[in-house]
């Protein structure tokens, strides 16, 4: 399947950058072939794929080093800002939507990585399609988890969250070329 470096950049990226921030990087997207994409309430499967006979009620179970890896990240993170006790609920509310997150991308690459060499042309192309809905859904997922908790914060905590939350951003343009 994937090794534990690459489901780690792109658990990293899918809880932590923007979904912009992730498609500029650039070097873990080229790094991990589009996946054949998992069917979802609203997007049609591609061609060629079998619908699933029961859509499942819970998300999907994640390998066991990308939930290694979100576990760390919300750990670190939940350190890094100073998460107090009267701030735990919304906490882990945020955390819940970075383990959801983790889980869905995590069986779409998973979905895609068995499909991939049997995909033609189309299939692929729709199935990259539907992991960047993914992606994007995820990351306005995160943000709205994220917007009631950064409301609580103290100012000290919120200095810490820019920071942290804008390093990535920072990273991505500077890999950037210029025009």
């Amino acid at each position: 399947m994937f090794s534990p470096s690459i489901s780690y950049g792109v658990v990293l990226a899918i809880l932590l950058a923007p979904a912009i921030c992730f498609a500029q990087a650039g070097s873990t997207a080229a790094a991990i072939p589009p996946a054949p994409a998992a069917a979802s309430p609203t997007a049609p499967p591609p061609a060629g794929a079998v619908a699933p006979a029961t859509a499942p009620s819970a998300p999907p179970e994640m390998s066991a080093a990308t939930k290694a890896a979100v576990d760390q990240r919300i750990r670190t993170l939940q350190s890094q800002l100073g998460i107090t006790e009267a701030q735990m609920p919304l906490w882990s509310a945020f955390a819940q939507t970075m383990r959801d997150n983790a889980a869905s991308t995590d069986a779409l690459f998973a979905r895609r990585a068995g499909n991939v060499s049997g995909m033609n042309a189309v299939d692929n192309m729709h199935s990259y399609a539907q992991i960047a809905r993914a992606y994007a859904d995820n990351t306005e997922h995160l943000a709205k988890a994220f917007d009631s908790l950064y409301a609580s914060l103290s100012d000290v905590q919120k200095r810490a969250a820019d920071t942290l939350f804008r390093q990535p951003a920072i990273a991505a343009s500077k890999r950037q070329p210029r025009r």
